[in-house]
């Protein structure tokens, strides 16, 4: 299992730096000259020229590249804002722990609702409880994010009062967005969640469960349950990648200032090193979550430990 673990944390180097290549690749060929930025439109010739100079900007390709992948990975270095001349790493380091907590517990709640949803259509299947769950699971897969969001600000915030419409002074300030953020995962959940445990229960061992006279909910959550599992690990490691993209919307809409609505500000006003460090550091946690949900997909599918626990006796 450490050969398994060892493998999955080496392909990080790779994929991290692949990612820090495509996107500085990227910001170089988009039109547009980061000292005009910088300087306004009314800076002269001389100007621009030494602000280019100053900036790196007159260097080939391939140096500017080495440098800035020296700066980012050996000195935790993403440079400096074209629009307000702020450090972004300090500005990053601010605004990313606002981002975890929206992406972790909008998870964390649709799995919470996801899975027992799934797991209730499943056992019930073709049943009333059935219809309702899958029900719900297609509307929350048909609204889109910004939408409810926009409908919980309006319903809980204006007309009911009972939380805050935008910011994240207190701890209530996370509610809406992080339920607007979890129901489409909650929806796909549970429709994985239903399709595995249906599969599961379909097995020639959950029958001769039955056939010994287990009781119904031993067979489901003792027999049934840890195998329908593995599936729904991965999806919700895959669901993850969307509530971060989704978080780009969420944040704007109630006004949260975290690494979504920074990246939206960054885009809009063309500040390129902003651009670079903020996809650059999703990818980063991005990836290790899903070393993490490979780690425990490894440890519930008893295969792959059967795979490297005998490549190490072989």
């Amino acid at each position: 299992m450490l050969k398994y673990v060892i493998k999955r944390l080496l392909w990080l180097i790779p994929v991290i730096l692949g990612v820090c290549i495509f996107i500085f690749a990227i910001m170089y060929f988009v039109p547009g000259d980061p000292a005009s930025i910088i300087l306004g439109p009314s800076a002269t010739a001389s100007e621009l020229a030494a602000k280019r100079t100053e900036l790196g900007l007159d260097q080939p390709f391939i140096i500017r590249l080495l440098t800035y992948m020296k700066n980012v990975f050996l000195h935790f270095d993403f440079g400096n804002s074209y629009t307000t001349g702020n450090a972004i790493t300090s500005e990053l380091l601010v605004r990313m722990p606002k981002t975890l907590i929206l992406g972790s517990v909008s998870i964390v709640l649709a799995l919470v609702m996801g899975v027992p949803l799934g797991i209730t259509a499943a056992v019930h299947q073709n049943g009333l409880a059935d219809r309702i769950c899958m029900i719900i699971a297609m509307i929350g897969i048909s609204l889109p994010d910004f939408w409810l969001a926009l409908m919980m600000v309006l319903l809980f915030a204006l007309k009911l009062g009972w939380l805050p419409p935008t910011g994240v002074t207190s701890w209530t300030g996370y509610i809406m967005p992080c339920l607007a953020l979890a129901f489409a995962g909650m929806a796909g959940l549970a429709r994985q969640a239903r399709s595995s445990m249906l599969e599961v229960i379909r097995s020639d061992y959950i029958t001769t469960a039955r056939a010994k006279g287990v009781s119904k909910h031993d067979v489901i959550y003792k027999h049934a349950l840890p195998n329908a599992l593995i599936p729904i690990v991965a999806i919700a490691g895959s669901r993850l990648a969307g509530i971060f993209g989704g978080s780009v919307v969420i944040e704007t809409v109630f006004s949260i200032p975290g690494l979504g609505s920074y990246m939206v500000n960054a885009i809009t006003n063309r500040d390129y090193p902003v651009i670079e460090g903020s996809v650059l550091l999703i990818a980063i946690v991005f990836s290790v979550v899903m070393v993490l949900v490979d780690l425990v997909y490894a440890y519930l599918d008893p295969r792959i430990k059967a795979q490297y626990e005998g490549s190490k006796t072989t």
